[in-house]
């Protein structure tokens, strides 16, 4: 039977530059949510409209889906794995939704483990950034089992509007891994045809109206400002540089690519210039240093 608001309990942890606009598109669809993040600030945030607030993760334990939207593979294994994680407890029948961006392998092993405890785990990355979370209109890439995705459908097509599945356990990280691999080599490119255009004169607001209607057209060109936003949406947030998908996604695109045997040297290139160029851009369009 499908989930549904108001008979489904959902447990979210991670109230992050995601998780937080994510749980209030939950919440604002009338999914019963109790939240769980290292912070009080946004968990309180939720509390005011209507969720419950979790200690640890042991008050999670009884929820129906558990909805990850952690910072990385580490995170996602701690809430889930050892003694008291999720999946060591009685929890047949429930499911989980990991939202977070991991390595495929990541998701091909919880996704046994999670089978093994009669558990549906859908490894389902997103892609839009913290606007489309708040609005409901991400793009969700799915890895999993067909039943368990049209079972928790109504609760991934509350969070967005493209829901797709890619294939089995691990899918839907390989495929946010290959989206942000394309997305940060145009992002690249891009900084260079600025950078190259300002030389001769050419300021960006000009150029950026080019390339809207041309073949250099990108959903980063018409989108330019949003790695500033959401730089110091993670400033304010106290994430790290390393944690940022700029620095942790091209880190594990190179190492998905190296388990595979797969050369990705434009991945490589980039896990070692990316970081660097956005958090100066980023520095500068927010009047600060790093």
């Amino acid at each position: 039977m499908a989930v549904s608001p108001g008979s489904t309990s959902i447990g979210l942890v991670g109230l992050g530059n995601l998780g937080l606009p994510l749980a209030c598109t939950l919440m604002r669809a009338g999914w019963d949510l109790t939240v769980l993040d290292t912070r009080p600030e946004p968990v309180q945030a939720c509390v005011e409209h209507g969720a419950t607030a979790a200690k640890d993760r042991a008050d999670l334990v009884d929820c129906d889906v558990l909805v990850l939207v952690v910072p990385d593979d580490a995170a996602v294994r701690g809430v889930l794995e050892g003694p008291g994680g999720h999946l060591d407890g009685s929890c047949e029948g429930r499911a989980v939704i990991v939202h977070s961006t991991v390595l495929p392998e990541t998701a091909r092993q919880l996704a046994e483990v999670a089978a093994e405890r009669g558990v549906d785990l859908l490894d389902a990355p997103v892609s839009g950034g913290s606007d489309r979370a708040a609005s409901g209109e991400l793009t969700v890439m799915v890895g999993g089992d067909d039943g368990a995705l049209e079972r928790l459908r109504p609760l991934l097509e509350t969070v967005g509007d493209d829901v797709i599945h890619v294939g089995p356990a691990g899918a839907g990280a390989a495929a946010k891994l290959a989206n942000q691999l394309a997305m940060f080599a145009n992002l690249a490119g891009l900084h260079e045809a600025l950078d190259l255009a300002a030389a001769h004169g050419v300021a960006p607001e000009p150029l950026l109206a080019v390339l809207a209607t041309s073949t250099g057209d990108s959903w980063v060109a018409r989108n330019w400002g949003f790695f500033d936003r959401t730089a110091a949406a993670y400033d304010a947030g106290g994430t790290p540089v390393a944690a940022r998908p700029w620095s942790k996604d091209l880190d594990e695109i190179v190492q998905a690519a190296r388990t595979v045997e797969v050369p990705v040297p434009l991945a490589g290139w980039l896990a070692q210039t990316v970081a660097a160029r956005v958090e100066a851009h980023a520095a500068k369009a927010n009047g600060g240093d790093r």
